[in-house]
């Protein structure tokens, strides 16, 4: 049989041209998401207002909206959308990097327990008061989840360093801290801080600001520069260690780096939004079936299509039963529960 021209060293190249096409296509989307998404709510804004808005406050024209409007849309709607997006993308783009490194496909972002820690720090200052009113609840949730991960680091280090033991490690961790958030909240915290309390660990975007925005986008940007900066030693760890190690990778220097700027990141986007499962470990795979392995071409997509998603999943749950409000981690996993079993059957049919 003739080989066509299209194969060999042209795969490569049309993998990428596609990754590209599906990466712009993707921020487009992401872009009309934005728009539409503060569009709806109780206040009849339309997306004409949205852009007058934005365009005014970047320096345009002063826009043709009420100073109500114009508050809802600046100080209310866009950083909570924004932040949807920013943290869509970052725990996507955790789930594919835990993925390839632990060769685990059902891996994601808080199987190193900082979801968990993050809770821990966030009730101690919330309920037990620590940090004396200096150290805010996202404050204290990053502290709690930085802790989580190094008590992580430790243990697997002691144990001998391999991708079993770090989840092992994870998910010891993550018990432990679970039990001590669940602890605090039962002795120490009264019916209404522990509504409060488990709205948040539930996630919530209800009082995401500019700020917020400001530093998890740039922890966000950060992380996809080091992480695609490693795209091809990712793809060597597809194939294992040993394999990673005889194409000449510092497998357990780059896997440190690698689970820091995870950690951290997720860390990041946990504090600030609290504890929302599924983007992670679902988002990946889907992204997977539009741009294949490579990720070099991988990681864009991931994190194009986790922001999507979660912009809408936060929609849905600031609106489905208005004026009550959903913790977005509860239509996350509403949704995310049948993607995950397609997930094991996926992979049950591969072995």
């Amino acid at each position: 049989m003739t080989a066509s021209p299209l194969d060999g060293p042209a795969a490569p190249v049309r993998g990428a041209v596609a990754a590209l096409l599906w990466t712009v296509a993707g921020l487009a989307v992401l872009a009309v998401s934005v728009a539409v998404a503060i569009t709806i709510g109780p206040a009849d804004i339309g997306v004409a207002d949205v852009w007058s808005v934005v365009a005014a406050h970047l320096g345009g024209e002063a826009a043709e909206v009420s100073p109500i409007r114009d508050g809802i849309v600046w100080d209310l709607r866009l950083p909570r959308t924004l932040l949807a997006a920013v943290c869509g993308a970052g725990l996507a783009v955790c789930g594919a990097v835990m993925q390839s490194l632990l060769r685990n496909p059902l891996a994601d972002p808080f199987v190193l327990g900082v979801s968990s820690g993050a809770s821990t720090g966030a009730v101690a200052v919330v309920v037990l008061g620590v940090g004396g009113g200096v150290l805010s609840v996202t404050g204290g949730a990053f502290v709690g989840a930085v802790c989580s991960f190094a008590l992580v680091l430790l243990l697997s280090h002691t144990l001998g360093g391999s991708t079993d033991r770090v989840v092992l490690s994870g998910v010891a961790a993550m018990q432990l801290f679970s039990a001590l958030t669940s602890f605090v909240v039962m002795t120490a915290a009264d019916a209404e801080t522990t509504r409060g309390v488990l709205f948040w660990l539930l996630g919530s975007l209800g009082g995401a600001g500019w700020g917020d925005v400001g530093v998890c986008g740039a922890v966000l940007a950060a992380a996809l520069l080091i992480c695609g900066g490693h795209a091809r030693t990712l793809d060597a760890f597809a194939f294992g260690e040993d394999a990673a190690a005889a194409l000449g990778v510092a497998v357990a220097r780059t896997r440190l780096v690698l689970l820091c700027v995870t950690a951290l990141l997720t860390a990041a986007l946990v504090s600030a939004a609290g504890a929302i499962g599924f983007v992670g470990l679902v988002l990946p795979h889907a992204a997977r079936a539009l741009a294949g392995p490579g990720h070099a071409r991988l990681l864009p997509v991931t994190a194009v299509t986790g922001a999507v998603f979660l912009v809408w999943a936060d929609t849905l749950a600031r609106t489905v039963l208005d004026p009550q409000e959903v913790p977005v981690g509860v239509v996350t996993s509403l949704i995310g529960v049948p993607a995950f079993v397609l997930v094991l059957y996926r992979t049950r049919s591969t072995r």
